[in-house]
């Protein structure tokens, strides 16, 4: 192995400890030295033979991995020649090798308006961390989901016929899963709703996302909480929304603040149930004057139901779609709160006179959710242990929120823990002239996760606090965790 190509070859390097195969790392090593032009084009690589005596490799996990190549186009076998580098790469720009200290111009290839103008108005700060930590938000208690339960009835449904388990699905959603939303809504939420209105989506982020781009033109006006939910926020802004923050008091959205910003609005965006980071329930009297107002302007509204079903101090209030007479409400709800984010399974609950849009869009554009999960979902609430899961989780979230409310009443004054009636995240607010990132930061140091309320607005409020997830938490943990700061910085 004199030759350059010899060279190269040899300082390939095979990890045995590494998950991936041998074979597979031979493979990926010999297509970056010919993709970078290592070896040229026209080039002969050594022989097989020779390449496993250099590298103590079997001749055929060599001959394996060149064969791959040689399938890719990459290499070509000349009957009793050897292998070369395919002429095809003769004259091909190639990529640097990786470390290469030589710089390159990098094509940057150019963004949409649209593009360019969400790039500059999406939450700061990035994703917030989704692990089983105090104090994530939006994280379920997944140590008390039923997974018996659930991996009996994943069993059932993989025994099924091949074509519904393997070919693809109904583009508006499963109907046996589309019936039980109905039912469920009917039955749970106070909704009168049909079968035919329910649109299985992707989570209730595409959700947000296909209701934008059926919905909005870009400078169209959007009422939106704020503070708010960040996830609904970036998805109107990836659409062109000209989003207009409108204010929180204890009654939820506050409809004269929208009138005096935007009297002429397209589409207004709410939490009523619970909202999204406050944590306040929308007044029925602050609700009736929202839909007033859609009503004048010709608008719709984006209910987000995201964790209204948990409701464990007083009678819930019902969905602001239940009190939708004049069908302007389109009700959004999602199972990665009521079951488990992984699913990427949510709903939308169409008004009568969108159903035959979002029929239209639906079999024109969307692929479908995967029919495993549906049809697992389906069978989980058929069989009553969506409704007994609820039940059992609102008792869960009742402890969790009085273990973090006592964990914290220590704190008092420097950080106010506020009560809330459902859901499983909650706020505590710092006093006058306290930084949000000081206390962030000061939390993060001894592995506990907090979220500035600042992240979750438009514009500056007066309010100064962090949101605190305690749906994932144990009371032990929570506990812990409030022992953990316990040196917790007051204002300043």
């Amino acid at each position: 192995m004199k030759t350059q190509a010899g060279a190269l070859l040899s300082s390939i390097r095979i990890d045995r400890s590494a998950g991936r195969g041998i074979s597979v790392q031979l493979y990926m090593a010999l297509r970056d030295i010919i993709l970078t032009g290592g070896v040229k084009a026209g080039e002969r690589l050594p022989a097989s033979r020779t390449l496993a005596a250099e590298l103590d490799l079997s001749r055929t996990t060599v001959s394996n991995a060149i064969d791959r190549l040689i399938a890719e186009g990459l290499l070509e076998a000349r009957v009793g020649a050897g292998t070369y580098v395919a002429t095809a790469l003769q004259g091909q720009r190639v990529a640097r090798p990786a470390g290469s200290d030589e710089r390159g111009v990098v094509a940057q290839p150019r963004l949409s308006h649209a593009s360019r103008h969400a790039t500059r108005h999406f939450a700061p700060r990035g994703r917030l961390p989704h692990r089983m930590l105090p104090f994530v938000t939006a994280l379920p208690a997944l140590d008390a989901f039923p997974m018996a339960h659930w991996a009996r009835l994943s069993a059932r449904h993989w025994r099924a016929e091949r074509q519904e388990v393997m070919g693809y699905g109904d583009p508006f959603g499963l109907p046996r899963l589309r019936a039980a939303i109905a039912t469920h809504l009917n039955a749970l939420r106070g909704i009168k709703c049909d079968p035919e209105q329910i649109f299985v989506v992707g989570g209730a982020q595409q959700a947000f996302s296909l209701i934008s781009s059926l919905l909005l033109n870009p400078g169209d006006r959007v009422w939106f909480e704020n503070p708010g939910a960040i996830g609904a926020r970036n998805a109107l802004v990836a659409n062109g929304a000209d989003l207009v923050p409108v204010a929180i008091d204890d009654q939820g959205l506050v409809v004269a603040d929208g009138l005096d910003r935007a009297p002429h609005f397209r589409l207004a965006f709410v939490t009523p149930s619970h909202q999204q980071p406050l944590g306040h329930v929308m007044s029925l009297a602050r609700r009736l004057e929202l839909l007033q107002a859609a009503e004048d302007s010709d608008a719709l509204i984006v209910e987000d139901d995201y964790d209204g079903e948990f409701t464990y101090s007083n009678p819930p209030q019902p969905p602001l779609k239940s009190i939708d007479t004049q069908e302007r409400v389109i009700y959004v709800g999602t199972f990665s709160k009521s079951l488990f984010p992984s699913l990427r399974v949510g709903f939308i609950l169409s008004p009568k006179g969108l159903v035959e849009t979002f029929s239209q869009m639906s079999v024109s554009w969307l692929s479908g959710v995967p029919t495993a999960p549906q049809a697992i979902i389906a069978d989980f609430m058929e069989e009553g242990l969506f409704a007994t899961h609820i039940r059992a989780m609102r008792q869960v979230y009742e402890e969790r929120h009085a273990a973090l409310v006592t964990a914290f009443a220590p704190f008092a004054g420097r950080l106010d823990v506020q009560p809330t009636s459902g859901g499983f995240h909650t706020i505590g607010l710092l006093p006058p002239g306290a930084s949000e990132e000081r206390a962030v930061a000061f939390a993060g140091a001894r592995g506990v996760v907090m979220a500035p309320i600042g992240r979750y607005c438009l514009t500056p409020i007066a309010a100064r606090g962090v949101v605190l997830g305690f749906g994932s938490a144990t009371p032990l943990e929570i506990r812990r965790a409030a022992e953990a700061l316990s040196g917790f910085p007051g204002a300043g």
